[in-house]
């Protein structure tokens, strides 16, 4: 922290720094989405259960499989979630009792240690 006090401007080059950099990376990884993309615009073939095909570019193939697995993973935290939510707002509507701490007897205050 002492070196942000002593050189502010500094510490605001390297955060600029920091947010530059991130969008260039933002920007490579959606340029190299989007040439996958442009390049896999022929028709594929998905065939699924009980002799069901579905036909459609590549691309939207790919792009259908990554929306089913959030889903799929969504669904599958939420019962964790509600569990974690839920939790807190029990213990709060049910008071938890005192734990009565054990009171020191006289003797064992002042009786001398043995070593």
């Amino acid at each position: 922290m002492l070196g942000a006090q002593r050189y502010p401007s500094a510490m605001n080059a390297i955060r600029r720094l920091r947010q530059w950099f991130q969008w260039a990376v933002r920007a490579a990884v959606f340029l190299v989405l989007l040439a996958f993309a442009l390049n896999n615009q022929q028709e594929a073939t998905l065939r699924l259960m009980f002799n069901h095909e579905w036909r459609a570019p590549m691309t939207l193939i790919v792009l259908a499989a990554f929306a089913l697995g959030l889903v799929v993973g969504v669904l599958g935290m939420l019962p964790g979630w509600w569990r974690r939510r839920a939790k807190p707002q029990n213990q709060a509507s049910t008071p938890t009792p005192a734990v009565p701490t054990p009171a020191a007897d006289e003797d064992t205050l002042s009786a001398p240690r043995p070593d």
